[in-house]
């Protein structure tokens, strides 16, 4: 299999996507992307209100991030995208945009190059108990811990057939950095 044009971190709130995510793209030299940044200032108003986001809250977020994946993939540039994608549905909309799901995104002229681009799926996996924890020590983020709960409800681990490496935030950034290094060695 050839090296992927993109990285999807991605795992519930908290779990680490933005640090690991930012990591590796400076260990591998490509763009960071953290979805986080592209939230309309509804969903961010919404969420900060304790108020979890729905599937046509989250639509239009990722066709946005879709398009920017593609523009950059289909131009060469190799990416590693930090964003939560808890179901499915959401990371096809990030693969594939309006091919991959019901929603349109926007028409880029581009999509047959999108299917011979290869995504790694790493998902940032821990307890609620430990994840809960860590969202209590951080500071200034648009994201309530009271959120956690249904994002755990939210999510869809990914499984085959999508390419993915689960790894478990209990171990160090350094290691968890390390294990997809090395996994990329081998792809």
């Amino acid at each position: 299999m050839a090296a992927p044009g993109a990285l999807l971190v991605m795992g519930v709130s908290g779990s680490g996507k933005s640090t690991v995510g930012a990591l590796l793209a400076s260990e591998l030299g490509w763009k960071f992307y953290d979805a986080d940044d592209y939230h309309s200032e509804e969903n961010r108003r919404k969420m900060g209100k304790g108020i979890p986001l729905n599937d046509q809250d989250r639509i239009p977020w990722l066709c946005n991030l879709h398009d920017i994946l593609l523009r950059d993939v289909a131009s060469g540039q190799h990416v590693v995208l930090a964003c939560s994608a808890l179901k499915k549905m959401y990371r096809d909309i990030l693969t594939q945009g309006k091919d991959g799901a019901a929603p349109k995104c926007k028409e880029s002229g581009r999509e047959a190059k999108w299917a011979k681009i290869q995504l790694l799926v790493v998902h940032l996996s821990g307890s609620f108990e430990v994840i809960s924890e860590r969202l209590l020590k951080r500071k200034g983020h648009f994201m309530p811990p009271e959120l956690l709960q249904s994002q755990f409800e939210t999510l869809e681990p990914p499984a085959a057939p999508e390419k993915f490496i689960q790894i478990s935030v209990n171990k160090n950034v350094s290691e968890i950095i390390a294990t997809i290094m090395e996994t990329l060695k081998m792809k």
